[in-house]
């Protein structure tokens, strides 16, 4: 079954661990052409969230709509929709960029590998690197790697968790300049950063949440900082 959406939309949710509250209550949507940043303290429920729309954990309260279906009523046509890129890049450094990338694309079910592979080594910058094996990579080479990793089946929805770490300035404005091609193709981006300044050049829209809470949820353009200094008590560190 073929499936598609061109909004996420989060109602209500709570996620709760024994007795420690996660999240509680949050509710924001997101459509198709947009880059939502989720923002917020250590321990504010980025992560949890991000986790919950790649359907890897379930709410315990709430749900979670993508255009009028939950996960559940979607089924796995769902997860052929998603890209997640976790803080583990999920890349096998004994094996060679291509061949990472083929692998992934056998996996996803992806038709023309050959063909879908050489593209996506050429949108990383990496096609003469393709035979050289990844544990040679810098972590900005890795990085884009294995963001073309999770966008070679084409996701809708692409969900991305500190995607900045650890990237020198010309890795980060490669980052930024692909997921505004992203962006431009109606993808749906929802990306957890502790970087103020990539978020400033980056978000549509701005989420900022602390202690589980949805504090603060508007357009971004020119207003990143002014939420999070407004919703986040001074000594508070974003990440």
């Amino acid at each position: 079954m073929s499936f598609d959406f061109t909004e996420v939309a989060v109602r209500d949710v709570s996620r709760h661990y024994g007795r420690r509250r996660a999240l509680a209550g949050v509710s924001l949507t997101c459509r198709s052409g947009e880059v939502l940043g989720l923002l917020g303290p250590n321990g504010a429920g980025k992560s949890t969230l991000l986790s919950i729309l790649a359907t890897l954990l379930a709410p315990s309260t709430g749900q979670v709509y993508y255009g009028s279906h939950t996960a559940g009523q979607a089924g796995p046509a769902l997860r052929a929709r998603l890209g997640f890129l976790s803080h583990d890049l999920h890349l096998y450094p004994e094996l060679t960029a291509r061949e990472n990338l083929e692998f992934f694309a056998r996996l996803y079910g992806v038709e023309a590998v050959s063909e879908r592979v050489a593209t996506a080594l050429g949108r990383a910058g990496l096609t003469a690197r393709g035979e050289d094996v990844v544990s040679g990579f810098s972590r900005g080479m890795r990085q884009r790697l294995a963001l073309e990793r999770a966008l070679l089946h084409e996701p809708r929805l692409l969900l991305l968790d500190e995607p900045f770490t650890g990237l020198d300035d010309a890795s980060v404005a490669a980052l930024v300049s692909r997921l505004h091609e992203l962006r431009a193709a109606d993808r749906i981006i929802v990306v957890v950063t502790h970087d103020l300044d990539v978020a400033e050049r980056l978000l549509d829209k701005v989420a900022v949440l602390k202690d589980g809470r949805l504090v603060a949820f508007d357009d971004a353009h020119g207003r990143i900082r002014e939420h999070y200094r407004a919703h986040v008590a001074v000594g508070d560190r974003c990440s």
